[in-house]
């Protein structure tokens, strides 16, 4: 892992994987779409349920992002990892799009099932609040000329923000709350039967999938403006 953290290794590592990854987030995406939207309508919701296949992963993701942010965050602050600290610059806009889904998605799916688009609950709430960091962390990166400085200040506040995790995980268990509570990650196992089950895991590991493939792709594509930026300025030192 430390191997990796060498930007011209990890450079010559990664090299093709955001194409593989996002061919298998394709094709994941995809068959979990056909099973979701060929299997039988819900006794409940009928074909809103279906609205589950993406909303539910995009909200698995936009926690999994924000964890990955605070891991490079960390990383970065305390070894001062200059990959570490473009892995963290290029997660937030990738989860805050992740997240954005997530609310969207989930707003369309409450308004035929709790009559409003929008009701502010333990879990929605606490959603919003991810959101606001992955905002808050993109928007101090921005406004502090300095890079260095920059990247510790925006590190310090998504470690902070790593508090609202366990609350987005356990608010339904925690507060009443119109949100239900988890039907996959359970203790005694899943509630919802197969039919569902098998589509939303393919669209997870698809999301996941897609993630990873991001991730990667806007990490290379940091590593390398740093570099023509670091040999901008040697190249004007030197003239």
């Amino acid at each position: 892992m430390w191997g990796l953290a060498n930007p011209d290794r990890f450079m010559r590592l990664t090299r093709g994987w955001g194409v593989a990854l996002g061919g298998g987030a394709a094709v994941l995406i995809l068959a979990g779409l056909w099973l979701g939207f060929t299997a039988p309508e819900d006794y409940q919701q009928g074909d809103t349920v279906r609205i589950m296949f993406i909303h539910v992963p995009a909200a698995w993701v936009s926690l999994a992002a924000y964890l990955a942010l605070g891991g490079a965050s960390f990383a970065a602050l305390v070894w001062r990892h200059p990959l570490a600290d473009a892995a963290a610059k290029v997660c937030a806009p990738i989860g805050a799009v992740f997240t954005a889904l997530a609310l969207i998605t989930g707003s369309l799916w409450g308004k035929p099932m709790w009559g409003a688009w929008w009701v502010w609950d333990a879990r929605l709430t606490s959603v919003v609040v991810l959101f606001l960091f992955y905002l808050g962390v993109m928007a101090l990166r921005a406004s502090i000329d300095d890079e260095g400085r920059a990247g510790r200040a925006a590190a310090v506040l998504a470690l902070v923000g790593l508090i609202n995790l366990p609350i987005v995980k356990f608010s339904v268990d925690w507060w009443s709350t119109l949100h239900q509570p988890a039907s996959v990650f359970r203790g005694d196992g899943p509630t919802m039967t197969a039919e569902y089950l098998w589509p939303l895991g393919l669209m997870g590991l698809g999301y996941s999938l897609l993630f990873a493939a991001l991730w990667i792709i806007a990490i290379r594509s940091e590593v390398r403006e740093r570099r023509i930026t670091a040999l901008m300025l040697r190249h004007a030192r030197g003239s």
